[in-house]
């Protein structure tokens, strides 16, 4: 059963993610939500990291970490996607 939370999880953080970086992302809900997986692995690593992995009660802490490294496994992906699927609107306006 924590594979099913861990894409449920990841789904979610995926997807406020993709609300608080701003412009449109390109990538699919499937990839948003592996994203978010990442991101979630990647909170959790830094929250055990900075030792606040476990406390009583709700970890807000460690929350917040996953939701950061969400945006950011997110925000990177969307420019790696965007440059492998052949730029699209991004790549275009820069040039």
């Amino acid at each position: 059963m924590s594979w099913l939370w861990a894409i449920v999880v990841g789904l979610v953080l995926g997807l406020i993610a993709k609300a608080i970086i701003p412009g449109k992302q390109q990538i699919p809900l499937w990839l948003t939500t592996v994203f978010g997986i990442l991101g979630s692995i990647l909170g959790n690593a830094a929250a055990g990291w900075l030792g606040v992995a476990d406390t009583k009660g709700i970890d807000w802490t460690r929350h917040v970490l996953q939701l950061i490294g969400a945006i950011v496994v997110v925000g990177v992906g969307d420019m790696l996607w965007s440059s492998i699927r052949g730029g699209g609107k991004r790549a275009r306006a820069s040039r």
